[in-house]
């Protein structure tokens, strides 16, 4: 029998050669978030990879915040990040970390570097350091300060440590080659003053390291054996390997990196973002209609389908972007077998059965899930009085119109056969009755064949309903129109959020849970809200309608 050849993706391959040369013993690969904002679903692929990878070797995955900016981070973000990354199924066990945790060692490694001529504190101002620094077709010019003595570099860094500097007074810098062609490599700047309370460190500190500086420090400590990030840092990689080797870690870690995941016609950026919760067009940062990982578990996503779509996705070293309704088809995939098929009726009208006994309740059988008939049946009370949709009735209706309208008869889902015989307008011209009778002969799973309909429709209840407020979502952003207008603006859909109120449900839904979803027949899958809905006031979010044009591209 022949081996299965078992494709490998670039970092697998890499992973794969360190193992055999003995460069790793055991892979341990990291999720770096910074708690300046709330993850969205391109952070999801990175926390999947790299989670996956560890899994994947026998390894370790650890999640460290990388909180070496208190200017913007909250410990609300901290936590909305660690319930993220554990709902999707990415398990830390008892290494979570703060890069604050080591600002004492990244500061003795600031140290040693001044020791070793490798560092040295620096009077200009921000602007004029970008002056100084060239162009990526002129090198840069060395600063005035930078050959200052070993002795007088300790001493400026100690009193920048002991606060005798304002902010932006001075800085420390890495002394590397300022005709570097990688401008990351002309003496970047690794420490700066900055006069502010840490969420984790309080006061203790008034110099900060930077990113470039924390980061590798922090992986080399931690034992991560590859450093997995995006795109954008891969000009930063002889920087993270320099800081390693010259404080001296024997077993360095490897960065490499991978394409970040775009998707089209959505925003993720903080900034846009945190302008809409402000200004009130979005109820917050989990609002439905963003994509950030705690706005679409609210919506009802699923770790399930996010997973699947992170692997869909794939891992390239090229950028691209991948529809939306990807993403979307991932979520029908992971729901259409678990979920049972519920009746929801959004816009209703009353449907009275004028042969039908006043009083009578009898309870039907009905199916869960048609193609899943591990999920079992359910019984739903039918009576006299029902609810119907609107758009399932027509006084005129036009040609292959197969739902209700005058003297046409339609089958009641999992129920009887009835005939429109008549119906009751308000003064307004709107249908407030449609008045039928039925065919007792025609029971569901009777067995009878004497004659067909062409329509079948769903119903609720009257008596019975539970009445919900169901809320429709399209994309927040005009997708006709792109993401951005020229002034920089976002190119809002006005109608991305459809409030129906008066909705009526069967009374199998009156006691869903928050996150909870469903299938409701004939439009789409729901989800309890987790923010508004309570006992007695039910709150739906549509997470996707039932059918797409997306197809998954042959392999």
């Amino acid at each position: 029998m022949e081996k299965e050849t078992v494709s490998r993706n670039f970092i697998e391959q890499i992973i794969d050669k360190d193992i055999e040369e003995g460069k790793c013993d055991v892979v341990c690969t990291r999720f770096p978030p910074e708690p300046n904002g709330y993850l969205h679903i391109g952070h999801a692929k990175s926390i999947l990879l790299n989670y996956g990878l560890a899994k994947q070797y026998n390894g370790k995955f650890n999640l460290r915040f990388d909180d070496t900016n208190p200017t913007k981070e909250k410990m609300e973000f901290v936590e909305s990040i660690k319930a993220d990354v554990a709902w999707l199924g990415a398990d830390w066990e008892d290494r979570l970390f703060f890069a604050s945790d080591y600002f004492d060692q990244m500061y003795e490694a600031a140290v040693l570097l001044i020791k070793k001529g490798k560092a040295y504190v620096c009077d200009l101002t921000a602007d004029e350091i970008r002056a100084y620094r060239g162009t990526l077709t002129e090198p840069g010019k060395d600063s005035p300060y930078r050959s200052r003595s070993v002795e007088e570099n300790l001493r400026l860094f100690e009193e920048m440590r002991e606060g005798k500097y304002a902010d932006g007074e001075k800085v420390l810098r890495a002394k590397i080659d300022m005709a570097s062609p990688n401008i990351n490599m002309r003496d970047p700047v690794i420490y700066r003053v900055a006069h502010m309370s840490h969420h984790n460190t309080g006061d203790k500190w008034c110099i900060y390291p930077m990113y470039d500086f924390a980061h590798p420090i922090e992986d080399a400590i931690e034992g991560v054996t590859h450093s997995i990030c995006t795109l954008e840092f891969e000009d930063h990689r002889p920087l993270y390997d320099w800081v390693v080797r010259e404080v001296g870690y024997e077993k360095p870690p490897k960065q490499i990196e991978f394409a970040k995941l775009y998707l089209t016609n959505v925003v993720t950026g903080k900034r846009y973002i945190k302008k809409m919760v402000e200004e009130g067009i979005v109820d917050g940062w989990d609002d439905p209609r963003l994509v950030s990982i705690a706005a679409l578990k609210r919506r009802g996503f699923t770790p399930e389908s996010i997973q699947r779509f992170v692997e869909l996705c794939g891992i390239s070293k090229s950028q691209s972007s991948v529809d939306y309704a990807m993403l979307e088809y991932c979520i029908r995939e992971d729901l259409k077998l678990k979920r049972p098929r519920m009746m929801a009726v959004l816009d209703p009208v009353k449907l009275i059965i004028d042969n039908y006994p006043e009083g009578q309740v009898e309870y039907l059988d009905v199916d869960n899930n048609l193609e899943n008939p591990e999920l079992g049946v359910r019984k739903v009370p039918f009576c006299r009085e029902l609810y119907i949709d609107r758009e399932d009735f027509m006084e005129v209706p036009p040609k292959k119109y197969f739902r209700l309208f005058p003297g046409n008869e339609v089958r009641l889902m999992s129920a009887y056969f009835v005939k429109c015989e008549s119906f009751v307008k308000d003064e307004n011209g709107n249908v407030t009755e449609i008045h039928c009778t039925y065919d007792p002969q025609t029971k569901c799973g009777t067995g009878f064949t004497a004659r067909k309909v062409k329509g079948t429709i769903h119903w609720v209840a009257a008596p019975t309903a539970v009445l919900a407020e169901v809320r429709l979502y399209e994309n927040i952003i005009d997708e006709e129109k792109g993401v951005y207008n020229e002034d920089g603006s976002l190119n809002l859909n006005p109608n991305s959020l459809k409030v129906l109120k008066n909705c009526c449900v069967e009374p199998a839904l009156a006691q869903a849970k928050p996150y909870e979803s469903f299938q409701f027949v004939r439009q789409g899958f729901f989800c309890v809200d987790a923010h508004d809905a309570k006992p007695g006031a039910l709150v739906f979010n549509r997470i996707v309608s039932l059918k797409s044009s997306f197809k998954l591209p042959k392999a």
